[in-house]
């Protein structure tokens, strides 16, 4: 009898190790018992790139605020991050690597819209879940995709919030500082269709290169000045725009600058008091008030988890957008898949302290909400 029963115990052990065997080989990628691996190609430029730098520490805020909370159903999140520069090339070859090699759950939160675009193309071959790009690219939802899930709201209806502020103003001519890229040709085509309709004119097409020198601004400003444009507005590329509005002004363009909410922060910071009076669309709350849910969760955290940082926009989006992949990682149940992921998500609407975003069966809109914001004397801004 004794011998049967240490026979028993015997095949028990290793029925269980095979079991075991078996669930770690047939695991999902990024998935184990204890952490669940998500992959960010991010535009941090070394550093060098603020909006980045403040998005990448919004995410880090609202993961270790999950993380010290117990995780998401006893997994924590890690996340690896690799910086694409703001070049799409290099966005879609880190893709590639946090797919293949570091063998991620799912891709998540590029910035810029043309990394972004990079990524989605590698989520699409691969068939991996891109969650809360950080672009208002309308190629992220035109046509539908399956795969992707942004949250914030797309850069057309940015255009034409700015576009109607300033048409109340009296402004007809406009003038478009954009990438010289596929992406930014999709924008140009949207914000013309949109002065269309207000009947206003786009009068200045202005298309840049991520390598643009002194002499390519000054012939930007140069081509500004001849079409006496009265109101200009940006997609994204904040240090171009920068250098773009101070040759502008230093030339004696008199068109009003308006911009994107993509590095609004930062960019009001470095013109300092030529940023005074610019109006910026925004796709969130103020980051220093406390009127609303998502506000009053952020700073608590980010005062906690990155103490002396400045709040900002670009870290609320970060940690609004990490809070979303938490809820977003729970809906895929305790024993997470990707098509788990996917399933959770259906015809779905996420609730982040008051901030409303949905996916539906074709229609993966995201958060819906634009603001405008101006920027006062003393350099703040005013909703």
């Amino acid at each position: 009898m004794r011998n049967w029963n240490g026979s028993r115990a015997l095949r028990a052990a290793w029925l269980s190790i095979f079991l075991l065997l078996s669930l770690v080989a047939h695991a999902e990628d990024g998935i184990t018992p204890k952490q669940i691996l998500i992959g960010q190609t991010l535009t941090l430029q070394s550093g060098a790139n603020d909006y980045g730098v403040a998005v990448s520490e919004g995410v880090s805020a609202a993961l270790e605020q999950t993380n010290r909370a117990g995780g998401v159903l006893g997994r924590q999140i890690a996340l690896t991050v690799l910086d694409d520069n703001n070049k799409s090339e290099l966005a879609e070859a880190n893709a590639r690597r946090l797919v293949a090699q570091d063998k991620v759950f799912l891709l998540f939160g590029p910035i810029e819209g043309g990394p972004s675009t990079a990524v989605m193309k590698v989520a699409i071959e691969q068939n991996v879940p891109l969650f809360g790009p950080m672009a208002g690219s309308p190629t992220l939802r035109t046509p539908h995709q399956p795969l992707v899930f942004p949250v914030r709201a797309e850069h057309k209806e940015e255009f034409r919030a700015l576009m109607t502020q300033a048409r109340s103003l009296g402004m007809q001519r406009l003038a478009f500082l954009r990438s010289d890229s596929s992406t930014g040709q999709l924008h140009l085509d949207n914000a013309r269709r949109i002065a269309q309709s207000l009947g206003m004119e786009l009068v200045a097409d202005l298309p840049f290169k991520s390598d643009i020198e002194a002499a390519g601004i000054d012939t930007l400003a140069r081509q500004l000045a001849s079409t006496r444009a009265q109101m200009v507005f940006n997609h994204g590329g904040i240090g171009v725009y920068e250098k773009l509005i101070r040759q502008a002004q230093a030339i004696g363009v008199k068109a009003r600058f308006y911009g994107v909410n993509s590095g609004s922060t930062q960019l009001a910071s470095h013109l300092g008091p030529l940023g005074q009076g610019m109006v910026f669309a925004q796709v969130l709350p103020s980051p220093w008030e406390r009127k609303t849910g998502i506000t009053r969760a952020y700073q608590e955290a980010f005062a906690r988890y990155q103490p002396g940082k400045a709040f900002s926009y670009g870290s609320l989006e970060g940690y609004l957008t990490g809070r979303a992949l938490v809820e977003a990682l729970r809906r895929a149940g305790p024993t997470p898949t990707r098509a788990s992921f996917l399933a959770g998500l259906r015809n779905a609407e996420l609730d982040i302290e008051g901030m409303r975003i949905s996916y539906r069966d074709g229609e993966h809109v995201g958060m819906s909400l634009v603001d405008l914001s101006i920027v006062t004397r003393e350099g703040k801004f005013r909703h």
